[in-house]
């Protein structure tokens, strides 16, 4: 371990010093030097997470296949917002950009005599054993995650949004990071915000960021993978997800949607969210059968996206009430 500590340290540095931090000084920015270090080493992360995701799930989804397309152009959007959201540092940016107003929210309650507990506080155990801490992190974050989610869901400006991510019918591991842009800032802003308020140090944020954004690749994977019956209780596999992306399945009924679990079915199942049929549907969103343009290209998916947004935030006309014998004077 100390040799892979030593090794990545080198090849932080090295990349840092080589081309980061010249391009720093040259946009005049050296007062985010520390910053752009951080985000240096998060860039590192999701380039080697890309890397490795493809090693292994391009070879999963030819193996095993739950479809077979003869023409994968739509998935190559995909691919682009993989390498914006895996190389960005949008999760990590809100992060820091929201810790001195929490800071400062948190000096002003304690000079009126009010102390906010962070989760450290309340259980002070935690302190001593950071591998507890991630575990009960990573618990908290993911409940939010499904809250979120099911928000997406719930709220018709919200799914405007979200629906580009459902509207893939050739799914693979690259359709987990398929979202509006703006989808993706009102989701890291708020889980940003919620890391914050809980006492997530940035190194274990950091890391619960990465632990998820694997998860949800494996689980968008194009594969007849499931985790059996203990197995799919405890995280979420292929199969389960691929439920909650199911035509006329996935966003529809009672609770518009099922499967809303980003890690852990386990909420799916308190809240009555879960759907366990053993079964790989065909992806997509019912209104697609029916015509509707959902883009092919990356800026036509966020032009529409915005679309979307603007319909369902117009005001509605009340419908005029229908003209019978008896309305009519006399």
């Amino acid at each position: 371990m100390e040799a892979l500590t030593a090794a990545w340290a080198q090849l932080h540095g090295f990349v840092f010093e080589k081309l980061v931090e010249p391009l720093v000084f040259a946009l005049g920015l050296s007062t985010y030097m520390e910053q752009a270090f951080d985000a240096t080493e998060f860039v590192l992360v999701g380039a080697i997470e890309i890397a490795l995701l493809w090693l292994v799930l391009s070879r999963l989804e030819k193996w095993k296949p739950v479809e077979v397309w003869a023409d994968r152009r739509a998935v190559r959007p995909d691919m682009i917002y993989t390498f914006l959201q895996r190389l960005g540092v949008a999760p990590l940016v809100f992060f820091v950009i929201l810790a001195p107003a929490v800071d400062g929210l948190d000096g002003w309650l304690r000079m009126h005599d009010i102390v906010p507990g962070k989760l450290e506080d309340w259980f002070p155990g935690l302190h001593e054993n950071p591998f507890a801490s991630f575990a009960v992190y990573v618990v908290i974050l993911d409940f939010v995650a499904y809250w979120l989610h099911r928000a997406q869901h719930r709220f018709e400006w919200w799914w405007a949004l979200h629906s580009l991510h459902h509207s893939q019918r050739v799914m693979t591991f690259w359709t987990d990071d398929r979202n509006h842009l703006l989808d993706d800032l009102v989701v890291d802003a708020c889980f940003a915000a919620v890391a914050l308020a809980i006492g997530v140090p940035p190194g274990q944020f950091a890391l619960v960021v990465v632990a998820t954004r694997v998860i949800e690749s494996v689980s968008h994977v194009n594969a007849r993978v499931g985790f059996g019956k203990l197995g799919e209780w405890l995280v979420v596999s292929p199969r389960y997800h691929r439920a909650h992306h199911a035509i006329g399945i996935g966003h529809e009924g009672a609770y518009r949607g099922c499967n809303f679990a980003t890690l852990f079915p386990i909420w799916d199942h308190i809240f009555g969210t879960a759907n366990t049929r053993g079964e790989f549907p065909a992806t997509g969103i019912r209104d697609q059968l029916h015509g509707r343009d959902y883009g092919e290209g990356f800026w036509r998916q966020q032009a529409l996206g915005f679309s979307r947004l603007a319909a369902a935030l117009r005001p509605r006309k009340p419908t005029a009430a229908p003209v019978t014998t008896e309305s009519l004077p006399r």
